[in-house]
């Protein structure tokens, strides 16, 4: 039988900013984890599993993404990672970092092209709409951090979309732009020397929107619509232009922080 390491593997998550602070700012920080790779080995573990540290403004605990390819300032620099990636496989310890690419930050450069103008070659990048004629939202879905989904945008004059705060809007799936731009990401870490991933909130990128207005459950104000079909389509092709060019892992996690 074909064993897959990732299959019989020890996983230990650490969230970078509560695990060891080297510089007593009162952050954890890429240089503590350095400091504490031997512990982890003793441990027995196979995988460490690096939740996000991404440029984030960090509204939702570093999730709310302002630059994939940039270390947070308060967690370390990019050389502070590469010397994690040296460290880890001296030890003969795998890297997974987290994917979060249903959304970005509100202040990512993309989402701030897009709203820059209804006719922004960004615009399709993220889901916009007009809103209804009484100006309402487009429709009654609800967050997952609960309210609307719906931000209005007084200087497009529409609203825009988000699963989780509206500071994370939602990337729109249903372009291949944005698509293309995700796995050329992917591709970047993986060609840095990661291991893997652990795909934050995969099961939202997919949305029924011309289902219009949904069921409100007793007691709510707004349906929560998720999980829709169509989704492994687009991880298929993820797999044909990431994953299946490397010996790489993939996880899959819904709302899970």
């Amino acid at each position: 039988m074909n064993k897959r390491w990732w299959k019989e593997a020890v996983a230990y998550q650490v969230y970078p900013r509560s695990f060891n602070d080297s510089n007593d700012d009162g952050i954890g920080d890429l240089p503590g984890l350095i400091d504490k790779l031997d512990y982890l080995k003793d441990l027995g573990i196979d995988i460490i599993w690096l939740s996000a540290m991404y440029r984030s403004p960090n509204d939702d605990n570093d999730y709310d993404i302002s630059n994939y390819k940039e270390i947070i300032d308060e967690l370390g620099t990019m050389n502070d990672f590469d010397q994690l990636l040296e460290n880890h496989y001296q030890r003969g310890i795998k890297l997974i970092l987290d994917l979060v690419v249903n959304h970005t930050s509100d202040k990512h450069p993309w989402f701030i092209e897009s709203k820059s103008s209804t006719d922004s070659p960004k615009r399709d990048w993220y889901i916009c709409a007009d809103p209804k004629a009484d100006g309402s939202e487009p429709n009654n879905w609800e967050s997952i951090f609960n309210g609307s989904t719906w931000t209005f945008d007084k200087n497009t004059q529409q609203y825009y979309f988000y699963l989780f705060s509206k500071k994370q809007p939602d990337l729109n799936w249903n372009n291949p732009e944005v698509r293309k731009a995700v796995f050329e990401m992917m591709n970047w870490w993986f060609e840095k020397g990661i291991d893997g991933f652990r795909v934050d909130a995969i099961t939202h990128i997919k949305k029924t929107f011309e289902a219009g207005d949904l069921p409100v459950p007793p007691g709510k104000t707004y349906a929560l619509d998720t999980n829709q079909p169509g989704i492994q389509t687009w991880l298929q092709e993820m797999k044909d232009n990431s994953l299946s060019h490397y010996d790489r892992w993939r996880s899959q996690r819904g709302n899970s922080r």
